[in-house]
């Protein structure tokens, strides 16, 4: 199903519109799985019966949460509005998934340190800014250098999680690395910019006709560029992409194993223990629910179960016998 051509068809169709590739490499798999779950029936033949029915098994069968189950109905909309092209009906009648969202796992202030310790040069500053600023590891990836404002200590974080833009803390301790691996990004340019068919750096939108030159600008580039050059998805532009950003749970993960600690550690436990750490030290929700980019701060909320002070504040009996 990986060479398809039905598969490949969507795929070009995505790239040609300018969608994420994360968004490309998330619907095509939805849609696989849809198909396959029809034994491999065109979509073109089944009806909104056929997607409720596909719904409720992944909230019945696969146990998905509610947030996975929204993603693969909007993959299948996406189907059958753009590449079907007709509407996909009425599938109000589908088995919601209901799963119970679990506690975050959250690190103590010396298992930060602990685990922060392993870490040197860029990688350091990668796992800092995740729990100094509370990132998200596709939005510490995508950073520029140009969002980066050393003078008032913030980053600004452009299309994060539901297309929303958002500013953020940066610990003043970070800036002489900052200014370490803006340096590295520079020098790397330099030696792009020699190579006869580099395109520059990836740019958002219309931007690359509206500014041709800002591609080869210092400010436009990854503050986290990959290792070499690689031809853009669907096309013959050369460019230096981002560091992959599976490459920062793999760093965490080994950091871990090495510094001992028990907890299973990727890279959004550091921005749950961002979120707890911020509220222990006093800040009110919503400036941790503005600094973290969620839209209701119900979703914020869960961090209060996990402070450090039992069930909901409870004291214990057991506390007063002795």
């Amino acid at each position: 199903m990986s060479s398809s051509p039905f598969l490949r068809t969507i795929r070009d169709y995505m790239l040609v519109r300018n969608y994420s590739p994360r968004t490309i490499k998330s619907y095509l798999y939805w849609i696989k799985f849809y198909i396959i779950f029809h034994k491999k029936k065109h979509p073109n033949e089944l009806l909104a019966a056929d997607v409720e029915a596909f719904l409720t098994h992944l909230a019945v069968h696969r146990k998905v949460s509610s947030a996975t189950q929204a993603i693969a109905l909007n993959a299948l909309v996406f189907l059958y509005k753009h590449v079907i092209q007709r509407p996909i009906g009425d599938i109000g009648d589908f088995r919601h998934a209901r799963r119970q969202r679990k506690l975050p796992v959250v690190l103590n202030k010396d298992e930060v340190r602990t685990l922060i310790a392993q870490f040197d040069d860029t990688r350091l500053l990668m796992v800092s800014l995740l729990y100094g600023s509370g990132l998200r590891r596709i939005e510490l990836v995508r950073l520029r250098v140009k969002d980066v404002n050393l003078d008032h200590l913030q980053l600004q974080i452009w299309y994060g999680k539901g297309g929303k833009h958002r500013v953020v803390t940066l610990a003043p301790e970070l800036v002489n690395l900052i200014k370490m691996q803006v340096l590295k990004v520079k020098k790397l340019l330099e030696v792009d910019c020699l190579v006869e068919s580099y395109a520059g750096v990836w740019m958002p939108n219309a931007l690359s006709r509206k500014y041709p030159s800002a591609s080869k600008e210092l400010g436009w580039q990854y503050l986290f560029p990959s290792a070499r050059l690689s031809l853009e998805p669907g096309t013959v532009n050369l460019r230096r992409h981002h560091v992959d950003e599976s490459a920062v749970n793999k760093m965490i993960r080994a950091a871990r194993l090495k510094a001992n600690i028990q907890k299973d550690v990727t890279s959004h436990t550091l921005r749950h223990s961002f979120a707890t750490h911020l509220l222990q030290s006093g800040a009110d929700i919503r400036t941790v629910q503005e600094q973290l980019g969620h839209a209701d701060v119900k979703t914020t909320e869960i961090y209060t179960h996990v402070l450090n002070r039992g069930a909901r504040g409870v004291r214990s009996p057991l506390s007063d016998l002795a």
